[in-house]
């Protein structure tokens, strides 16, 4: 089977520019995917499973350095990023390899070169080689807690912003206005997402893609590509076998999986 990569970046010039470089040096390689947050990346790698994942360090929401703990060791990572000093050092040891915008296609050659050796079978470090994934655990975690402690010593205070406080749903023939404090947990169901809440449940035209970036990510986290938990209403976590977990809520009888993407979020439990 050929190689395959995911691509993430907010701006859509340059995941076509990576894209058509990557077409030209590797034209095995395929593209399976394009995200333009770190949460929509999540989503379609759980989709596509990609071997290499290219990722934009500064995304909206769900940052490049915070999917990157979503996928782990699952697929060889290399972070996008307009700022050199970012753990160059880091990247160097080899625990993933880092393009700095705007990047020329001969460094990204090199990357490419570096990636085409994971890619062949049985080579150490290649995605889905047995015992060898494509990024070291032990490598990869102390590196994402420097980028995530760098950026946040240089990101400038940003304005409060405004989350949604009311959730409008029709509810028979009357339309309620909920209030996000009461909301549970959200699930997409088909074109449809549905709310429980502590006075019922009701079905909205709005996707939990939509909804999560318009939500308090303080207070709502999503565990599964298709629900968003809010934190308030978990009771416990009870993990299982082969890295699964479900949450169960305060005074309902719903248990809700989270999948492996997302469970780093319960990591400390």
């Amino acid at each position: 089977m050929n190689p395959t990569a995911l691509i993430a970046d907010d701006e859509p010039l340059l995941r076509e520019r990576l894209a058509s470089h990557l077409a030209r040096l590797w034209p095995e390689l395929e593209i399976v995917a394009q995200a333009r947050n770190g949460r929509e990346a999540l989503e379609l790698f759980d989709e596509h499973e990609p071997g290499f994942v290219f990722l934009d360090v500064h995304m909206p929401g769900v940052n490049g350095i915070e999917a990157a703990r979503g996928i782990g060791e699952r697929a060889a990572i290399v972070f996008v990023t307009a700022y050199e000093q970012y753990a160059v050092q880091a990247f160097e040891r080899g625990a993933v390899d880092y393009l700095v915008k705007p990047f020329d296609e001969a460094r990204l050659a090199e990357t490419v070169a570096r990636l085409k050796s994971r890619a062949r079978p049985g080579a150490p470090g290649a995605p889905g080689a047995p015992g060898t994934p494509g990024t070291a655990p032990d490598a990869l975690a102390p590196l994402l807690e420097q980028l995530a402690a760098q950026i946040a010593s240089r990101q400038p205070a940003a304005a409060p912003r405004r989350h949604l406080q009311w959730i409008k749903a029709s509810v028979g023939n009357s339309v309620r206005l909920i209030p996000v404090e009461e909301v549970a947990y959200l699930r997409s169901d088909e074109k449809y997402t549905l709310v429980a809440w502590a006075g019922g449940e009701a079905l909205i035209r709005r996707t939990i893609r939509e909804l999560a970036d318009e939500l308090d990510p303080e207070r709502f986290v999503q565990i599964h590509r298709s629900v968003l938990v809010a934190l308030p209403h978990v009771s416990h976590v009870v993990k299982g076998d082969n890295e699964t977990a479900h949450v169960h809520l305060k005074g309902r009888g719903e248990v809700l999986p989270v999948s492996r993407t997302w469970l780093h979020l319960f990591k400390q439990m």
